[in-house]
């Protein structure tokens, strides 16, 4: 009997060493199609070695405990290229930072997927095309970052309704449209907006001010009475008159 546990216990820690290199290989798998689509004349993604059991060991990527990739960290690499729709599948990636590099194309629809993100920095590259309108799926996200791109069309209103972003910055593109007011984009000035050719919404006419019931009453009440001091004033003057004839 004992031995059939210890059997059984193994076999199960087998399976969940398989299922965990698995995993890591699927995103490593993911971060090497990113690879092969970047040109890296400074070798920073040298170390992006896909033999290995997982990516935790790479330079510029940073995992949790389970050796799950949670952040991609490539600011200003001096990176070109491409993203590819690959990197949808970092299930549990939470800070995705590509800043000030020359990379180009579009932003993959796929980037949607990663509903734990919590930071997307993009800035400062030579991206094109449309804001993907699944960018609204990632409720954790609180920093986006798309300025000083190319980026066209309009902005989605999928992105109102994520309601934990804190930064938003979509200023120097070539958006167009009108310009959301509603949801979590309620909190932001025009200084997230600048330098586009958005269409931006007239502000709401002053609201006219009308004396409130009880001030009418109050004024009408000084009136009656300045009018019966008045009265008296005038008995009293004829009184006074009458008594000196």
């Amino acid at each position: 009997m004992m031995e059939r546990l210890i059997s059984v216990c193994l076999w199960l820690i087998l399976a969940l060493s398989l299922i965990s290199r698995v995993a890591g290989n699927a995103e490593g798998d993911a971060l090497n199609a990113l690879k092969t689509n970047l040109a890296d004349p400074n070798n920073v993604l040298q170390s992006w070695d896909p033999t290995l059991v997982n990516p935790c060991t790479w330079r510029n990527v940073t995992c949790n405990n389970e050796n799950s990739v949670i952040r991609v960290g490539l600011g200003n690499a001096n990176l070109s290229g491409q993203l590819v729709p690959e990197l949808g599948q970092l299930a549990n990636l939470q800070y995705l930072e590509l800043y000030s590099n020359n990379i180009s194309g579009t932003i993959p629809e796929e980037l949607g997927n990663l509903t734990n993100l919590v930071r997307l920095n993009l800035c400062s590259n030579a991206l094109t095309g449309p804001i993907p309108s699944t960018l609204g799926k990632l409720t954790k996200l609180r920093e986006l970052r798309l300025n000083n791109n190319s980026l066209t069309g309009q902005i989605p209103m999928s992105l109102t309704s994520i309601m934990s972003l804190q930064v938003l910055d979509l200023s120097n593109n070539q958006l167009v449209g009108y310009l959301p007011v509603n949801g979590s984009f309620s909190v932001f000035n025009p200084i997230s907006f600048i330098n586009n050719r958005l269409n931006y919404p007239s502000p709401a006419p002053p609201t006219p001010i009308f004396p409130s019931t009880a001030s009418t009453s109050s004024v009408a009440g000084s009136v009656a009475i300045a009018a019966i001091v008045a009265g008296a004033g005038v008995v009293l003057l004829f009184s006074a008159t009458s008594s000196f004839l």
